[in-house]
């Protein structure tokens, strides 16, 4: 495990088989916590590991800015030939805003976490 901690926001990941890699957010994704946790996302998501889940439960808010790196750390996860996938609580604000956003249509996004491991282990 790893943690990168502020006030606010944090970030952790833990491997899952030599597959599978499932990074946890946990605090609010506004503009601090954004660029705090920024870093380490793409550098975790940079891993040369197959599957990515983004675990986005313990996210209270997500701005734009949040979804902006999601996107791209997403491109940079399917230009190595891996997939990503979010996972959220289907009555979360978060999903809502990647629901309203059509994020779900670019990053597939799953509300359990198992089948997070099958999406994002077989690609979407």
């Amino acid at each position: 495990m790893s943690d990168t901690t502020d006030t606010q926001t944090t970030i952790s990941y833990e491997d899952v088989g030599a597959d599978l890699r499932r990074i946890i957010i946990a605090g609010r994704l506004d503009t601090p916590g954004t660029n705090e946790i920024s870093p380490a996302l793409h550098e975790l998501a940079a891993a040369p590991i197959r599957a990515v889940i983004v675990d986005l439960c313990a996210v209270q808010f997500a701005a734009s800015i949040a979804i902006g790196q999601l996107i791209s750390t997403a491109q940079e996860v399917k230009s190595r030939g891996g997939h990503m996938v979010l996972l959220t609580s289907g009555t979360s604000g978060v999903m809502m805003t990647l629901q309203m956003g059509m994020i779900d249509r670019v990053i597939p996004v799953f509300q359990y976490l198992h089948e997070a491991h099958v999406g994002a282990l077989r690609g979407f």
